[in-house]
């Protein structure tokens, strides 16, 4: 029985919404051209850059995946996290990538790539773009709903009601406001969310006790719970993907790097990345030892169960009145961040890169309701996409295989365009046709009854190691292949 208040808890809940949907429309006003709606107008500073990316890579799929990873991984689970974190730190010192795409002047990723290999591949990398990530986008809805639905007590047939009311709030305040709405909007959920992430961990290191955690991932992982290169469900293959992933998503992932073009120039941007680092230690470690807590409680999965629910049911008994609350209005608030950010930064890739050959004598009224409604229809999108997928496997395996999609494509283009003088067109047409294919071909033979036990042999690990490598390669010999200009001929389109 869940002790979620309706009358206490909602109430709380109900304080939260309002708040932050006034806030989010209340910067509707501020908007009046596409770059206000698309990049904030270039003026976003360190500490709002901070709050906002952390807000914005924690939802509650989020705590979901990082949650399943600590129940059926314990504490070796966090690995992406600590991947990430260092990547993001050393990216955020040096300036790899970021620093020229951030004084290139661009919106979106592929618009850099116009002046290097033509437009042509400019639309091409948009595609594959918008095509990863709202396939992994796609179960954020559902994903969010089962959460809030367990937490909650709700039956599960509202499950659907509960996935379409939090689209329609969020996609309101993102239709109207775009980043603008976002960055405030992201403050105030940073503030919310680090508060129930805080208050919840500190509940179950009282009650249930650090010596309990540990002796459950002992008992149940052994070895494996604290060391992923002896754990049979990890090994060297996953931690070598998670590093190729998580330093991918620190060079790519669209909602990451658009921090980095709406901040006031390039030493901000650098600045956001060294700020946030950390934080994504914390993004796998905390909701991982409430995972830890709920096989401490709840014991391990038995057949049939999806290990996916074990922390909200954990969390539904485990919460008094009240403290419900507060965690319920953290993770709505950590999952509006993620679904705002996300639907926006595909709509801007589809406007400023897939639609760029049709926007010619565009006014910036017409540019900023075509936004709007691309907005919109991602949200459509999601809704149903979540209604009829099934997601086999667990959660973080999916979110890796769907962002390879465009992850190693668009990093291997990103470092290739700022840094090898070599690479062409011929080279980066290959980079993405290899980058898209492999995943999307992984993940139509995973559903496939005729050929699910290949994909099971082979694993999401080795396919993803293999995409990268194959990337880089096709980008190399591809460039390679291709004759280089004639001296002439590359002086005249210099001019």
């Amino acid at each position: 029985m869940s002790h979620f208040s309706p009358l206490i808890d909602g109430s709380i809940v109900g304080l939260y919404l309002l708040v932050t949907m006034f806030a989010g429309v209340a910067m509707r006003k501020y908007v009046g051209r596409v770059e206000h709606f698309l990049v904030a107008g270039r003026e976003m500073n360190v500490y709002l850059g901070i709050a906002s990316l952390a807000a914005t890579e924690f939802g509650i799929v989020t705590c979901m995946y990082t949650a399943q990873s600590g129940y059926e991984k314990g504490f070796a689970g966090a690995i992406p996290g600590m991947c990430q974190a260092v990547a993001m730190f050393v990216i955020g010192v040096t300036g790899f990538c970021i620093k020229p795409l951030r004084e290139s002047g661009v919106m979106t990723i592929p618009e850099l790539f116009e002046n290097r290999f033509g437009p042509r591949v400019r639309w091409a990398a948009g595609v594959v773009i918008v095509l990863g990530g709202l396939l992994n986008m796609g179960v954020f809805l559902r994903v969010g709903g089962e959460f809030l639905t367990i937490v909650c007590g709700f039956d599960v047939k509202y499950l659907e009601i509960t996935m379409t009311v939090l689209l329609v709030g969020v996609a309101t305040y993102t239709i109207l406001g775009g980043m603008l709405s976002v960055l405030v909007t992201d403050f105030l959920q940073f503030v919310v969310m680090s508060a129930g992430l805080i208050i919840v961990t500190i509940l179950i290191l009282v009650n249930v006790g650090w010596d309990k955690l540990v002796q459950a991932v002992q008992t149940h992982h052994g070895a494996g719970g604290f060391n992923p290169f002896v754990n049979p469900t990890m090994g060297w293959p996953y931690v070598l993907f998670n590093i190729l992933l998580n330093s991918a998503a620190c060079l790519t992932w669209q909602a990451v790097i658009a921090r980095i073009l709406a901040s006031k120039d390039a030493q901000t941007g650098g600045r956001v990345f060294k700020g946030t680092a950390f934080f994504f230690v914390c993004r796998f470690m905390i909701p991982g030892i409430w995972g830890i807590a709920a096989l401490a409680t709840l014991g391990p999965a038995v057949a049939g169960e999806n290990s996916l629910h074990a922390m909200p049911k954990f969390l539904s008994t485990f919460l008094p009145v009240g403290v419900m609350g507060v965690m319920v209005a953290a993770m709505l608030a950590a999952d509006m961040s993620t679904d705002s950010s996300y639907m926006l930064s595909w709509a801007s890739v589809i406007y400023n890169d897939i639609l760029a050959p049709f926007r010619k004598g565009w006014s910036e009224k017409k540019g900023l309701l075509i936004n709007r409604a691309i907005v919109a229809l991602i949200g459509v999108f999601l809704l149903f996409y979540g209604l009829w997928y099934p997601l086999k496997g667990d959660l973080w395996t999916y979110l890796g295989v769907t962002g390879t999609i465009y992850l190693s494509s668009m990093t291997t283009l990103v470092i290739a365009c700022c840094y090898w003088k070599r690479a062409n067109n011929w080279g980066a047409g290959a980079a993405i046709f290899f980058g898209a294919a492999v995943p999307i071909a992984y993940l139509v033979m995973e559903q496939l009854p005729a050929t699910a036990p290949l994909t099971r042999q082979i694993g999401p690990y080795y396919s993803g190691i293999a995409t990268y490598v194959l990337v880089a390669l096709a980008m190399v010999i591809g460039s390679l292949l291709k004759p280089a200009p004639a001296k002439g001929a590359a002086e005249n389109r210099r001019r």
